[in-house]
């Protein structure tokens, strides 16, 4: 597998970010100009709605008070505080589950560029820019049947879509190899 791009020569694939003055905050990639020939959004699924986390909060604090009570009435008073610090537990972690969803990669490709951007949960971005007629997309597949998506260019690859299920990378890999192999070919009969 060619060197990835997570090291310090990664310069020259580095798309220089800006800081869009009217909105505070993160820092941002511009966008692509021109037509989009693929433009998509990865984000990590997260299968509890907002409407069922506060169900499950409630009946993790229903159970937990209850046996708290229990355990309070049965003079083991110590025990209703630990239950309300499993209640404060339990929420602390899928608080911090929610902000790490926040977490999300762009993939564009216009005529000219192929940009992609990742945005940590605290909004820092970082972008890799390629020229689309020299880059490959490479699936690698593992024994354990994980896929492992790469953008490979000059000897270097860089991994995407790793948010994405196995089943995902590969519709996604698809998309994306049949995106930039309408684009070459393009470019070849132009």
């Amino acid at each position: 597998m060619p060197e990835t791009m997570d090291g310090p020569r990664i310069e020259s694939y580095l798309f220089p970010m800006t800081r869009d003055p009217a909105t505070p905050g993160p820092v941002t990639a511009e966008k692509l100009g021109g037509p989009l020939h693929f433009d998509a959004v990865l984000m990590p699924h997260r299968s509890l709605s907002r409407k069922g986390f506060l169900i499950l909060m409630a009946v993790v604090v229903a159970v937990n008070f209850a046996a708290g009570m229990i355990f309070l009435l049965k003079g083991a008073w110590p025990v209703f505080g630990f239950c309300g610090l499993d209640v404060a537990l339990v929420y602390w972690a899928f608080r911090a589950n929610y902000r790490a969803a926040r977490a999300h990669e762009t993939v564009q490709l216009s005529d000219d560029e192929l940009r992609i951007r990742r945005v940590d949960q605290k909004g820092h971005a970082r972008a890799w820019s390629f020229q689309p007629y020299w880059v490959r997309l490479e699936l690698v597949e593992y024994p354990d049947e994980t896929k492992d998506v790469y953008l490979v260019s000059h000897g270097r690859a860089l991994e995407v879509a790793h948010c994405l299920s196995p089943a995902e990378r590969i519709d996604f890999a698809r998309a994306l190899r049949q995106a930039l192999g309408k684009l070459k070919n393009t470019m070849d009969q132009a």
